[in-house]
């Protein structure tokens, strides 16, 4: 996973102020003779080329401008091929430059330098290269905030080189960024947007050339601006990545005609094919994601769908288009078949699964996106998947299959036109189509974000419509929308919003929600000081106000009341309090068949302290405490504490353990003969531990080593009936199925990565797991931890090479023979 780079706290950057200082301007000069990229900046072609200085802290302390012998000092000069950036990074002392070295992507503890441009200097969308001062390298991309608010898509790759030296004055770095790596106009006279950012890992400290306002809103609009680029030729972008894969996998059946190890082997390739200077095609043919790490499954207790991160490279790089309007979960291409528990029902005596895939083969997948000179952003999505079958065995050795998904078809097609003001529209069509006897499914709507003219105030949300039609059911529609509005300049913010989704909204077909049937309303203020004050150098304080009712069959659903504080200290640590007062609600999701469930009022109050991370130890934890007022004592805890350990620039270990236990907790367990809805009074003990080593050979090469267990106990004390008023009362018959549950969840994830080329990998992966429910429940959890190392465990060892092909490299190559 990318380190982040803007460590900024961009949530915060979505303040804005009232005006805004000149843009700093840099030229950049052209060169005949490209710099020899050593790190060093004493070639000819860096001589008598303007420099940007005067870099401007943003944290910790916003608007302090960089101390002369701390200085920074960047030159840009560029040829034919690609542009240079030159940087000189001064300290006092080489000593205090922090170098931990990190394999690509991410950033340890060591300072960087990185750029970013802006190339239609919309003020919107940037591109941003970096370099450690351990020369290890880290790309992104930036957009307007998504759904999360987040800008930054750190899972957006690109080839290009650079080289660092550090010496008793601070370090230096050279870059090479070939223009295949940057979308741009054609145009003889290039203006670009740009800013440059350094971090020094030892004080916290980050600084910008352009400087960085907390309190505007947006980032890439505040940036300085490039000239002095001229007659750039965008270069034919055309990328190949063949890859070949083998894995072998060994699991104790030990059960006749059933091999314990199996072998494949795999190929197919990526490419990436720069369609003119704007867009961009990137397909993946047989695609390969068997090394991506394991998802933290838990036990659910909940009536919701566990969302999973999302893992596989082509599915994370570069979508920052498709998430609009969050209709995109990407797990649903490749994911579960839509008729996984099918398998199981009509089976006849004698008759049982011997197997049903849990995931459907993804064949193929193509995007197509970029963004116009006019600010009108195009994006468009395919994927394949492949049927899928269960296969169910009789007595006799007799089979059958049952299909548990058809072939199926995923699109997304996506126009966003960038406006005046930081503002966009987005008009945005999801649809699934199933080549069987399933229905098939299409979202589309509108997507908004204005800001006035002086971006201290916004207006954002959205329209959307779904159907359902097919496969022999009735056409289905529904309709859901968002808008939210509100204060957004100086110390203090504001906001209101409502969101309404009808009964019949439906976009789990490729999107991802928990529920439909609401009317929400929201409101949110906060309250920020970036100065530093007493022993803080920011702190704030936020409240939101959230109430809920049904929309079909209206009628009220829960109130919330919110409130926090937080804050960082001069010394670093950062603390954050929160506390959530929900009152007494109707719940019709926890009974599973749509029933009204009175939830009961319930309190909690959160604490988090972190230290400073640049230092050898760091850690923190977070504490939360629940009371729940249910009549029968309801109580709760969370406590996760974290350590980091780095050992040196090259090993770290990592250690971050959660001990969650649920006293006289009320929940759905199951349905009794008439097959209406039990609750049970229990108690319900979850840890979960995750220890991560990294040993880092270099900035290509690294081992990562990553070890979770989850272990979640249920015990159910009493049992009882929901009532028509949505109480519950207590049950004189125990006709149903009431088992306790002992969950075990064991995961090693381990990982050799070595980039022997720009953009070519080589990769050795050990992936080790076991899961059990059948352990005792009356076990603690260092009894489960041991039993948990003699379940069978399941053994998948592969070796992945992926090799890059540079269309330009080949021909030039081709020419000179």
């Amino acid at each position: 996973m990318k380190a982040f780079v803007l460590a900024i706290s961009l949530s915060v950057i979505t303040l804005t102020a009232f005006s805004q200082k000149a843009k700093k301007t840099l030229v950049a000069v052209k060169t005949d003779v490209p710099p020899k990229l050593d790190g060093l900046l004493d070639d000819k072609a860096w001589q008598n080329v303007p420099i940007a200085t005067d870099f401007v802290e943003l944290q910790p302390n916003a608007g302090t401008h960089e101390k002369p012998e701390e200085r920074t000092e960047v030159k840009i000069i560029y040829d034919n091929n690609a542009i240079y950036i030159g940087a000189r990074m001064y300290e006092t002392s080489g000593e205090k430059v922090a170098k931990e070295i990190a394999t690509r992507d991410n950033v340890g503890n060591a300072d960087f330098i990185g750029i970013i441009f802006d190339t239609y200097q919309d003020g919107i969308n940037g591109t941003g290269f970096f370099v450690t001062s351990a020369n290890s390298q880290f790309d992104a991309k930036y957009t307007p905030p998504d759904q999360n608010g987040n800008t930054e898509d750190p899972n957006w790759n690109s080839v290009w080189t650079s080289k660092v030296v550090v010496d008793d004055h601070g370090w230096s770095a050279e870059m090479r960024i070939p223009y295949s790596a940057l979308r741009f106009a054609k145009k003889d006279i290039q203006t670009w947007g740009m800013n440059l950012i350094r971090k020094r890992q030892r004080i916290q400290q980050q600084l910008f050339w352009n400087e960085i306002d907390p309190k505007m809103n947006g980032f890439i609009n505040q940036e300085g601006i490039l000239t002095g680029l001229e007659k750039l030729d965008p270069p034919v972008r055309l990328g190949f990545y063949p890859y070949f894969s083998t894995y072998v996998n060994h699991y104790p059946y030990n059960t006749a005609g059933v091999p314990n190890t199996k072998a494949s082997v795999n190929g197919g390739m990526d490419v990436k094919y720069g369609i003119n200077d704007a867009f961009t095609l990137d397909l993946t043919l047989i695609p390969d994601f068997g090394q991506v790490q394991s998802d933290n499954k838990v036990l659910n207790l909940t009536p919701f769908e566990v969302k999973y991160n999302e893992n596989r490279a082509f599915f994370t790089e570069g979508t920052e288009l498709f998430n609009k309007g969050n209709l995109f979960y990407s797990r649903r291409v490749g994911g579960t078949p839509i008729n996984y528990g099918a398998a199981y029902n009509n089976l006849a005596p004698g008759e049982e699964v011997i197997s049903n895939p849990t995931e459907t083969k993804l064949l193929n997948a193509v995007k197509v996106s970029g963004r116009l000179s006019n600010g009108l952003g195009i994006g468009v999505f395919n994927a394949v998947t492949n049927s899928a079958f269960a296969i169910i065995e009789d007595a006799q050795g007799n089979r059958r299959q049952v299909e548990t998904s058809p072939v199926a078809n995923y699109n997304i097609l996506v126009f966003d036109q960038n406006l005046k003001n930081n503002s966009a529209i987005t008009l945005i069509n999801t649809n699934v189509n199933r080549f069987g006897k399933d229905y098939s499914a299409d979202v589309g709507g509108l997507v908004y974000n204005i800001n006035n003219k002086k971006n201290t105030y916004k207006l954002r949300g959205f329209a959307m419509m779904s159907n359902l039609y097919g496969g022999g059911t009735k056409t289905k529609t529904g309709y859901s929308y968002e808008v939210i509005g509100g204060k957004t300049s100086g110390n203090f913010t504001w906001d209101v919003g409502q969101d309404m989704v009808d009964s019949q909204y439906e976009v789990n077909d490729l999107g991802f929600y928990n529920n439909n049937n609401y009317l929400e309303h929201n409101l949110n203020m906060q309250y920020t000081n970036y100065k530093p004050k007493h022993f803080f150098t920011q702190f704030g304080a936020w409240t939101n106000t959230y109430y809920s009712r049904r929309v079909n069959e209206s009628s009220y659903q829960n109130f919330n009341q919110n409130f926090g504080g937080f804050g960082t200290f001069k010394n670093l640590w950062q603390v954050n309090i929160n506390g959530h007062y929900r009152f007494e609600g109707n719940d019709f999701y926890e009974a599973r068949d749509g029933e009204r469930y009175r939830s009961p009022r319930n309190f909690m109050l959160n604490w988090n302290l972190s230290t400073n991370r640049s230092k050898m130890v760091s850690g923190g934890f977070w504490y939360s405490d629940t009371w729940v007022w249910n009549g029968k004592g309801g109580h709760g805890n969370d406590l996760e504490m974290f350590l980091n350990l780095r050992l040196s620039n090259k090993f770290s270990i990592n250690e971050d353990v959660t001990i969650s236990p649920r006293i006289n907790y009320l929940g759905y367990d199951t349905t009794d003969d008439t097959n209406h809805p039990v609750f049970a009074l229990r108690n319900v003990h979850t840890v979960e531990n995750i220890f991560t080593l990294k040993y880092t050979f270099s900035g290509i090469m690294g081992l990562n080593l990553r070890l979770r267990h989850y272990w979640s106990k249920v015990n159910n004390k009493e049992f009882f009936s929901l009532g028509k008023d949505g109480y519950v009362a207590p049950l004189t018959s125990n006709n149903f199925d009431h088992s306790d549950r002992n969950v075990n969840i064991w995961n090693v994830d381990m990982v050799y990565v070595w980039q022997f080329t720009p953009g070519s990998e080589l990769s050795l992966a050990w992936k080790n797991s076991a899961f059990n429910q059948d352990l005792p429940a009356d076990h603690g959890y260092l009894n489960n931890l041991h039993e948990t190392f003699n379940l069978p465990q399941n053994n998948n060892l592969s070796l992945k090479i992926l090799y890059y092909i540079d269309f330009q490299s080949l021909r030039k190559h081709h020419s000179k023979g």
